[in-house]
């Protein structure tokens, strides 16, 4: 496996984890959050540098349903953590506290609640219009699932984890956040740390499962759709 295809997972599997921790706010404290978030800047600065030949082709070749799906995605995310990156300096008590800025916290408090939910959400279906890339290197690195038994178990386990991961995203009142119906983030303090972090890691297996079916749901009418066109030829 070539170095740069290393930092960039390595990089993307730190990234996943901050992201995790910074939407505990209320668990880490804002001292932690404000230098958890400088460092998921520094991550994602490392991240566009490392895949900047994206940039380069945007203009090159053709847009397939597929490309523009990826494409928008990722611009997406990068407008969300743009909002995240303005508004947390805004709102820097400690790290960014040097920086001549007064006023502006009553549109930054909004603005961040709303990239960091945008955010999540974005950055899970990020990842899981590459998730059949991260199992290819598993299969790889661990072999095939040959046992046709064990590959149903592991539909149903990711399935099961889809929808509780539905059931957290409800309950923890995501759609209120990112349509800021409710610009204050409210935290149960009496649910377990544990809890909170398997709820956020479901709804983040929620959108992977979504982004990596509904990529294959494209790629396979692509397929339908070039089949059909040899045929009338």
């Amino acid at each position: 496996m070539k170095k740069k295809l290393i930092y960039k997972i390595v990089i993307d599997m730190i990234m996943t984890v901050l992201l995790l921790f910074l939407m505990a706010r209320q668990i880490t404290g804002d001292s932690a959050h404000e230098w958890l978030g400088a460092g998921m800047l520094l991550l994602w600065i490392a991240h566009h540098i490392l895949n900047r030949g994206w940039y380069s082709h945007l203009f090159k070749g053709k847009y397939t349903p597929m490309r523009i799906f990826q494409t928008v995605t990722n611009f997406a995310v990068l407008l969300s953590m743009f909002g995240l990156m303005v508004s947390g300096i805004i709102l820097s008590r400690e790290v960014f506290a040097f920086l001549p800025i007064s006023g502006g916290i009553a549109l930054a408090r909004p603005l961040h609640v709303l990239s960091a939910f945008w955010g999540f959400v974005l950055m899970a279906l990020h990842l899981g219009q590459h998730w059949n890339m991260i199992l290819g290197m598993v299969r790889k690195a661990a072999g095939p699932v040959s046992s046709k038994p064990l590959r149903i178990l592991l539909h149903i386990a990711a399935a099961s984890v889809a929808g509780y991961g539905l059931y957290a995203f409800l309950k923890n009142q995501f759609l209120s956040y990112m349509f800021l119906t409710s610009s204050f983030v409210f935290f149960d303090f009496e649910r377990p740390v544990l809890l909170f972090f398997t709820e956020y890691i479901a709804i983040m297996g929620l959108f992977i499962f979504l982004a990596q079916y509904t990529s294959r749901g494209i790629q396979r009418l692509a397929g339908s759709r070039k089949r059909l066109v040899e045929k009338k030829k």
